[in-house]
Order: C-alpha cells, then sequence, then structure tokens
C-alpha cells in the first residue's frame, strides 16, 4: 500500500490507536498533523511530539497540533494549519475519544454529555472542516474509529455505546452524500485493543471478556492501524459507508 505524499491529519494521535494509526501511514508513506489536546500537566503533548520524532526519524513530514475537537472554531483553525503547512489534507483519521463509565441512574450530565461531544461531535467538527477541502479536489477518504461497544453495548456505557453508534449512522449518511465525488468515508469498530485505556479496565472483568473473545486476546493497535492504512488505499477505493468488525470474533 503506497500512501507516499498523502496528507493525514489523525485527532487523537499521541497515543493508543491514534499513534499506531500515524505512526503506521507514515511507514507507507505518508506526511501526518497529530492532533493532541492540551491537559493540566503536558504529558498529552509531550506523548505526541514523541509521535512527532518517530514519523520524523522515518523521513516523512509531520507537525504537531493541539485541538480540542469538541470546539468547532479549534478544528477549523487546526484544519486550517494543516492545509497551509501541508497544501492539502488527503486522509482524515477520527480518533479522539474518552470514556467516562457509569450506570445511567449515577451518569451526570457532563459525563454523557463530555463523551457525546468528543466522540460524535467530534467527528462532525473535523470532517465538516475538510469536506469542502476534500470536495473541491475531488479526492479524499474518512475513517472513523468506532467500537465493538457501538454494536453491542456494555454495562455502565450508555454514553460511550450512544457515541460509537451515532459514529456508524454518521459514516453511513456521509458516505452517501460524497461518494461521487471520489470521497470514502468508512468505520473502524475495534473490540478491545491493548492501550492505556484498556489498563483502566479491572482484571476480572478483563478475565471475563478474554473469556468471550474466541481468539483469547485483545487486538494490538498496530493491528487496528493496519486495517485503516487499507482502507485508506487506493486498494479500498470501492468501499465506502463500511462499519469494519476487528474484535478477534467477539461480534460477528
Amino acid at each position: 500500500m503506497n500512501l507516499s505524499n498523502k496528507c493525514v491529519l489523525v485527532t487523537g494521535g499521541s497515543r493508543g490507536i491514534g499513534k499506531a494509526i500515524a505512526v503506521v501511514l507514515a511507514e507507507y508513506g505518508a506526511h501526518i498533523a497529530v492532533n493532541y489536546v492540551e491537559d493540566e500537566n503536558g504529558e498529552n503533548l509531550r506523548d505526541a511530539e514523541n509521535v512527532r520524532d518517530q514519523i520524523a526519524s522515518l523521513g516523512r513530514k509531520v507537525t504537531v497540533l493541539e485541538s480540542d475537537v469538541s470546539n468547532y472554531k479549534s478544528v477549523s483553525r487546526m484544519a486550517k494549519k494543516v492545509i497551509d503547512e501541508f497544501g492539502k489534507i488527503d486522509i482524515l483519521i477520527n480518533n479522539a475519544a474518552i470514556i467516562r463509565d457509569k450506570t445511567l441512574k449515577k451518569m451526570s450530565e457532563e459525563e454523557w454529555s463530555s463523551v457525546i461531544d468528543i466522540n460524535l461531535t467530534g467527528v462532525f467538527n473535523c470532517s465538516r472542516a475538510v469536506i469542502e477541502h476534500m470536495i473541491d479536489n475531488n479526492r479524499g477518504r474518512i475513517v472513523n474509529i468506532s467500537s465493538i461497544s457501538g454494536q453491542t453495548g456494555f454495562f455502565g456505557q450508555t454514553n460511550y455505546t450512544a457515541s460509537k453508534a451515532g459514529v456508524v449512522g454518521f459514516t453511513k449518511s456521509l458516505a452517501r452524500e460524497v461518494a461521487a465525488k471520489n470521497i470514502t468515508i468508512n468505520a473502524v469498530a475495534p473490540g478491545i485493543v491493548g492501550t492505556e485505556m484498556a489498563k483502566q479496565i479491572p482484571e476480572n472483568v478483563v478475565q471475563e471478556f478474554l473469556k468471550q473473545i474466541p481468539m483469547g486476546r485483545f487486538a494490538q493497535p498496530e493491528e487496528i492501524a493496519e486495517l485503516v492504512a487499507f482502507l485508506v488505499s487506493d486498494k479500498a477505493s470501492y468501499i465506502t459507508g463500511q462499519t469494519i468488525h476487528i474484535n478477534g470474533g467477539w461480534y460477528m
């Protein structure tokens, strides 16, 4: 898969699945804009800079951009900066997401709205910020990271499940709108992936999950990234509006 000279914006690209996607796409030749969100101790910036250095060592163009994907004005400024620096955005990876797990009877309004704002409205904001540019160029690829939770639902995840199910519906509708412009919109729905987020799951729950997965393990971030690389390549030019499940057989 040759992604030479393709310019990619990866939201939430400083760690986990986003980091793996950024690095793998760079390995296939793409130039990468790594998005992160500012935090109090500066850890996200340090992580993003580490990803930047790793990509730069491959000889690719790379930039690091801070933006809160739940804020449309912030996202618009970020997209403009990428276009100004790289000249274009060929590919958007909507990966940024958070979890605030709690049963509905204990869930606060903030715990609901923060997850929806970042996980779902963030997908709208970033897609809206680049879609006219892609239409003008008569080409583009958008991959939205959904989740197995959006298909099956998990205990204590009404907010997260709603957001990730919404991503699937958004993907289908936008794919219909722009298919004639040589723009594909697809979603990837991982099961649990071996990232920092997964380490927050209690060990007893991990063991119960593993019993339900036919392959008996969680995914590695690079496995998700390789699927994304295929979907944004020319080899997948006739695939659009789809949600690809990558979960070791957990959900079929």
